[in-house]
């Protein structure tokens, strides 16, 4: 089980009476910074990794990546090996639509940390289908980035089969590249909203996947 945490949200001592009480054989955690550099924090990111690696048995903690975010600075990558260098044994992306974005961000991070004599933490890759205009719009503020021909298919046709496809045809391409890289990875496949047509598009989405892998 996966448990994230908006850091920004507990003082230190909350955090620390979490960890302390976790199930580290049954608990991961993502760690969340603020949304915004205006938003008031009780506790910031850093200190969060800080206050995390003085226990002697924490929950295994993880980081978020977003791909996005290096297409447009190019320094994702960077933040991966700093998020390393503080813990983080694993990362989950954001919703991946864009397959270059992906990629590239993938690569930097593999090849920057082989170059520092460094294991590449395992990513996984997450996906979700679109099943309406809605969803889109919802997916377009939180900042994931979709191709505009798909933008076009989901606004004109049938949205949720063209953003089904494209799923499981990113899943090949990002299984494939992942083990040509020998990046250590998994899948997480998710519904952004609580449409029932989403939630089954998204259970079988993860069959397929699952198939896929082996």
């Amino acid at each position: 089980m996966i448990v994230y945490r908006a850091v920004g949200k507990y003082t230190g001592d909350q955090l620390d009476r979490w960890w302390s009480q976790a199930d580290r054989d049954r608990v991961l955690t993502v760690l969340v910074g603020a949304a915004s550099r205006h938003q008031v924090v009780r506790t910031s990111l850093p200190e969060a990794y800080r206050r995390h690696a003085g226990f002697s048995l924490p929950p295994r903690m993880g980081g978020v990546v977003i791909a996005e975010r290096h297409a447009a600075s190019g320094t994702e990558h960077a933040r991966m090996l700093r998020k390393q260098d503080a813990g983080c044994e694993f990362f989950v992306s954001q919703v991946c639509y864009d397959l270059d974005h992906t990629r590239n961000m993938l690569s930097d991070n593999t090849h920057g940390c082989r170059d520092q004599g460094l294991d590449p933490k395992p990513v996984v890759l997450t996906l979700a289908p679109c099943g309406s205009v809605k969803t889109l719009e919802f997916m377009t503020w939180l900042g994931i980035e979709v191709p505009r021909r798909l933008q076009a298919e989901i606004t004109r046709g049938d949205p949720l089969a063209a953003s089904y496809e494209q799923c499981l045809l990113n899943a090949r391409a990002l299984i494939a590249y992942c083990r040509r890289l020998g990046l250590p990875f998994g899948i997480n496949v998710e519904s952004l909203t609580n449409r029932k047509l989403e939630i089954d598009a998204s259970i079988d989405l993860v069959r397929e996947i699952r198939g896929l892998l082996g």
